[in-house]
């Protein structure tokens, strides 16, 4: 008899999520879960691997993170070193998944190459892992904290409806992660669709409050994100507010037309 798939999942907001717990809730029965998680708060993390980090390990009793049967382990690591720590030392077996969320607040647009979730899901594919990120909707006050009147109802039903797919059938070349985002009030007849990154910015950057005795920048979200670019991701949650998921992709490269690129680049100044 051949053992149930391995679902690896991981998080940027840290082991005792409120996230973390919903989405080991969906997935419990669609195989084995097994949690490698960060030890604490992580978001904006990205893909960074730092030398700050020790990488110690902490096996979390099941009772303290009420995750039900399921191994898991703290670490202090980014998500992207998390992901590595379970593909190198811990899995017992090649994961058929790998889920990264449920995150407190979206990832969208240009910034999801700061996220950590988007993070570890980019080290899931990079393993050849087929890869989900999700992300809930929330005021930028919770995205450190989360929000303890969230029902995660609906994203526990998207997490599960794409893991099923993902475990069932192989995504087109390219598409290396699915970036879902759940808009707040979201319910199990929310609707979903494809959508491409914006490329507006959509958390604006604010100067330090220095009179608060604040140094470090923060960020609120754009001026009228409703009227972004249709089709796009900040469109579809804040206009059509549906289910965002949108495809990402391991290569960076720009999609120009590499002969008019080239003319440029040698021609004469």
């Amino acid at each position: 008899m051949e053992p149930l798939p391995l679902i690896l999942v991981t998080n940027d907001d840290g082991i005792r999520s409120a996230g973390l717990q919903a989405a080991v809730d969906a997935l419990g029965s669609l195989g084995e879960v097994f949690v490698v998680a960060p030890d604490r708060q992580w978001s904006g993390a990205g893909r960074s691997m730092p030398q700050s980090v020790s990488g110690e390990l902490n096996g979390v009793p099941y009772d303290a993170l009420q995750l039900g049967a399921v191994t898991a382990y703290a670490i202090d690591a980014t998500p992207a070193l998390c992901v590595i720590h379970a593909m190198l030392d811990l899995v017992p077996r090649r994961p058929s998944l790998l889920v990264s969320g449920i995150n407190f607040g979206e990832n969208v647009s240009t910034e999801v190459t700061i996220s950590g979730t988007i993070g570890a899901a980019l080290e899931g594919a990079s393993f050849g892992i087929p890869s989900l990120a999700v992300s809930v909707e929330m005021a930028v006050a919770n995205h450190l904290v989360g929000d303890e009147t969230e029902d995660y109802a609906a994203a526990k039903a998207i997490t599960r409806r794409f893991a099923q797919i993902l475990l069932s059938q192989t995504l087109p070349f390219d598409a290396d992660v699915l970036s879902i985002n759940v808009p707040r009030g979201a319910t199990l007849e929310t609707p979903w669709q494809l959508t491409r990154l914006s490329r507006q910015r959509y958390f604006v950057p604010l100067a330090p409050d220095h009179q608060s005795g604040h140094r470090r920048p923060g960020y609120r979200v754009m001026d009228r994100p409703e009227d972004a670019e249709v089709g796009s991701d900040v469109w579809c949650l804040h206009r059509a507010r549906h289910v965002s998921v949108t495809p990402l992709s391991l290569d960076m490269t720009a999609r120009v037309d590499f002969g008019e690129l080239e003319e440029r680049l040698r021609g004469e100044m």
